[in-house]
């Protein structure tokens, strides 16, 4: 265990690139099969490298979360990008205008004031910007509720000059506390019928909507059926997985991401201090539900054995079997909770494959959200 990718110094963020690559190839069958458009969401690993490998695999452009990402992507080769959240001051819409002139782009809206600036700072512009409104079905966070308002948003937005309503797009984020697969379906389809609600009370005013956009990895993998008038998919977690995600699906063969870590410490018999803390892996934990996730941290190959507690830069992890199984200098791997957060942690990961690393990838978007 001691020589366990010997050239890599740890803590170190790795990745199996056989299962990366076969979690691609899963959803975008699954995206096929439901005659969608996969737009995967890349705030999981904002890796250039990485989302080129989903579109290369049929992926129609990606998700960001902030346009500081879509500014990377863009400058790396994407050329479809939707900025799957709302962006906000005179800066940004500057930004912004200045990145849609050179890429396809598209940026979630949902209140008036946004549209109207981004109508002011695309005075002028060759192409009106294109906008998506963001739908609220049950995780209480951005997004109008379906409504009158919202319908009241459409005509504004169709009515507003430099602005072209492209369509809607919702997250469902609350089935990662779903209890169990069934009220995570249901879940998902009250979020999916809800959305498309949504799309029909702004058709019946007679303004079009071409993109009806849904997504997240817990709802697409045991969700259940993408409802038709659906048209496109933003699952993101489902390239790298991780202990939440392993946990959703009931294994953790798919969790192609973990942080290389090295046993510094056995001061008890009871305890292993590693070198990986929160600086490495996020303090990061979900309680409950599908997703749920004790501890801070998943020992690869240890049945279960999780890091107990995390400091800026130890990982504790306790019990005998741990003791009586490490060894001064031995490398683990450590499945990581959330891995989104993880990997804004690194400069760059490892692509792992037959027990060697066969490239470094950088993580070019790391630190980008502004």
């Amino acid at each position: 265990m001691k020589d366990l990718y010997s050239s890599v110094d740890t803590p170190a963020l790795l990745v199996d690139r056989a299962i990366v690559l076969r979690n691609i190839d899963n959803m975008q069958k699954r995206a096929d099969r439901a005659g969608v458009a996969l737009r995967p969401h890349t705030k999981t690993h904002r890796t250039p490298a990485i989302a080129a490998m989903q579109v290369k695999a049929g992926a129609q452009g990606i998700t960001v979360a902030k346009l500081g990402e879509a500014e990377v992507m863009a400058e790396n080769g994407m050329d479809d990008i939707f900025i799957a959240n709302e962006i906000y001051g005179d800066l940004k819409f500057a930004r912004l205008r200045n990145l849609a002139a050179k890429t396809r782009l598209s940026v979630g809206v949902d209140n008036r004031e946004q549209v109207s600036a981004i109508s002011r700072f695309f005075e002028g512009a060759p192409e009106p910007a294109d906008v998506l409104i963001e739908v609220e079905t049950g995780e209480v966070r951005s997004g109008m509720l379906p409504g009158p308002e919202l319908v009241e948003l459409a005509k504004f937005i169709a009515a507003a000059p430099n602005v072209r309503l492209k369509g809607i797009f919702s997250h469902e984020g609350h089935t990662y506390g779903a209890k169990d697969r069934e009220q995570c379906a249901a879940f998902f389809r009250k979020a999916q019928e809800e959305t498309l609600g949504a799309a029909e009370m702004i058709r019946a005013e007679g303004i079009p909507v071409g993109t009806v956009s849904i997504g997240a990895t817990p709802s697409i993998l045991v969700g259940g059926d993408i409802l038709p008038g659906v048209t496109e998919i933003r699952p993101g977690t489902y390239v790298l997985m991780d202990a939440a995600q392993g946990a959703a699906v009931g294994s953790y063969d798919t969790c192609a991401a973990t942080v290389l870590a090295t046993v510094m410490s056995k001061p008890t018999a009871d305890r292993v201090v590693l070198d990986a803390g929160v600086k490495a892996l996020t303090a990061f934990t979900r309680e409950g539900g599908i997703c749920g996730t004790p501890g801070h941290g998943l020992l690869k190959g240890f049945d279960g054995l999780r890091i107990g507690k995390l400091y800026d830069e130890h990982g504790l992890v306790y019990g005998k079997e741990a003791n009586e199984r490490l060894s001064l200098g031995d490398r683990v791997e450590i499945i990581p909770n959330h891995i989104c957060p993880t990997c804004n942690l690194y400069d760059r990961m490892y692509l792992v494959e037959d027990g060697r690393v066969a490239d470094e990838l950088p993580i070019l978007c790391r630190g980008k959200s502004q």
